[in-house]
């Protein structure tokens, strides 16, 4: 379930609530509603996916009421161990909210899923929880009394702005007990086969390994009541998802949707159309301008929260797939996460050490959810829709971080990403599965168009002048166009705190 949560604990007035939750809209074209819980207030705009009959939002279970944002995999594992509870409906949260109203926030160690959720209990009990890499959404800020929270920093009034965070993913709040530490962090993954040399041939078992329990991801986040799709970059990634999804599609006797946009001639385009001949899909494309994408840019800017040209030069044709697909589907499966698991971005070339590039992979993992999470999330919230990430299965993160970093190092007779475009040979044509890394942006053709246009709308004086506005300094005469845009479209929000930077601009 896509979602757009807003919450209060403590003094709180309603006509508040309302306003947040009248700014995220978009996230939840199925509905709207709101209930005060004692002490506590929540509201949702909801799209409903597991259950879309009856899938509105505050729900109840017993004594507890709950809002939330995401998706719970072991729901039914927990419906089959609170056996004797009454459920009303086949939502997956509902299933989250009956263990909650059995053991209290002690149910955060339980959940399994990429889940923003908020709890409260006609017993005065209140809890916030959000997964562990964040890939749900989640923000928050206090003053005095009150805590509120919300999906996305726009929904906050503009005298909260400045009190504005990202909720720390991972981690539970009560009023009682503040902010704990929900569970094992992916950093404390131990590493197996640490004795193996980087340069030693992974055993068969090893490919075996990742391609079975990435098929087993993608899988599991097909299965839903409406259609979903891919958004087939033209990557190795999201080919790799598409292949596992296509396969499954066949076996039920359908074709699977998948869906590309870029620049006349583009890269990506031209890979995508591949995959999908290969791969047997239902293909839709649409090829823009550079003018259609420059004319996105302060609206993008505004949905993504974010300037980081990284994420802006990725988070325009993003918009624009996802435009696309949401004339088709309501769910799709994106290939985010496979170049922080197996080190497929170019920075990561530099290391020699096998110890260093994995502390490197946690540090990048930690960050997600202020860099290519929030670019997957906004964008397709912007559209009405509802984004999957098999790559981030917890059971995927825990192998890929479990082997020898050694064996991700890239080399001259490595390639980034060697290890999963091994592991599946065969599923993906060969031009596309050993296809060089290129940013999403710099593959649809993004990348110059915007740089050259942006950077020519602020000076070298004016860079010199503004750059030391944050720490570290604007880098560059582009990102100092899109942080004007980003304060004009959220004015007070503290980007110095908000925002995650990537490490090239």
């Amino acid at each position: 379930m896509m979602s757009g949560i807003v919450a209060a604990h403590g003094p709180f007035d309603p006509a508040l609530g309302d306003r947040m939750l009248s700014r995220l809209a978009h996230r939840g074209p199925h509905g709207v509603g709101s209930t005060q819980v004692g002490d506590a207030w929540l509201g949702s705009r909801y799209l409903s996916i597991t259950d879309p009959r009856h899938g509105g939002q505050p729900i109840a279970s017993g004594s507890a009421h709950m809002v939330g944002d995401g998706e719970i995999y072991n729901h039914n594992r927990i419906r089959a161990r609170l056996a004797d509870v009454h459920y009303d409906s086949d939502s997956d949260f509902e299933a989250a909210l009956a263990l909650f109203d059995a053991i209290g926030p002690a149910a955060f160690d339980q959940l399994w899923g990429t889940y923003a959720l908020v709890m409260a209990a006609d017993d005065g009990r209140f809890a916030v929880g959000r997964d562990v890499l964040g890939i749900a959404p989640l923000y928050w800020a206090r003053r005095g009394d009150t805590t509120l929270f919300a999906s996305e920093m726009k929904a906050f009034d503009a005298d909260w702005r400045p009190l504005v965070a990202p909720f720390p993913p991972g981690h539970v709040w009560t009023p009682d007990d503040g902010l704990v530490d929900s569970g094992a962090e992916p950093a404390e993954v131990p590493v197996l086969l640490q004795s193996r040399a980087p340069e030693e041939e992974p055993p068969a078992w090893v490919f075996d390994a990742v391609r079975e329990t990435l098929v087993r991801a993608v899988e599991r986040r097909l299965d839903a009541e409406p259609e979903v799709g891919v958004l087939l970059s033209g990557g190795v990634d999201s080919s790799i998802v598409t292949a596992i999804a296509a396969r499954r599609a066949r076996e039920n006797g359908t074709r699977l949707k998948t869906f590309a946009v870029g620049m006349e001639g583009s890269a990506d385009l031209a890979a995508a159309r591949a995959m999908s001949e290969f791969a047997g899909t239902d293909h839709y494309e649409e090829i823009y301008t550079a003018d259609d994408a420059i004319a996105l840019v302060p609206d993008v800017i505004a949905s993504l929260e974010s300037f980081d040209p990284t994420l802006v030069h990725s988070a325009v044709p993003n918009h624009l797939v996802s435009q696309l697909a949401s004339r088709h589907v309501s769910i799709v499966l994106v290939g985010e996460g496979a170049d922080e698991l197996f080190a497929g971005y170019s920075h990561y070339g530099r290391y020699e050490s096998g110890v260093a590039l994995h502390e490197e992979l946690l540090a990048t993992i930690a960050g997600m959810h202020i860099g290519g999470l929030q670019r997957v999330d906004r964008v397709a919230a912007a559209n009405g829709m509802e984004t999957r990430l098999p790559f981030l299965d917890l059971d995927v993160v825990e192998l890929a971080l479990a082997l020898p970093p050694g064996w991700k190092l890239t080399t001259p007779e490595r390639e980034a990403k060697w290890l999963l475009r091994r592991a599946f040979d065969g599923w993906v044509p060969g031009e596309v599965l050993w296809r060089p890394k290129e940013q999403f942006g710099q593959g649809t053709g993004m990348n110059d168009v915007l740089r050259r246009h942006f950077g020519a709308t602020v000076s070298d004086d004016e860079l010199a002048r503004d750059a030391r506005e944050l720490e570290p300094p604007i880098r560059t005469r582009e990102e100092l166009a899109y942080y004007r845009l980003f304060t004009e479209s959220l004015p007070g929000v503290n980007a110095q705190t908000t925002v995650g930077r990537f490490v090239e601009a």
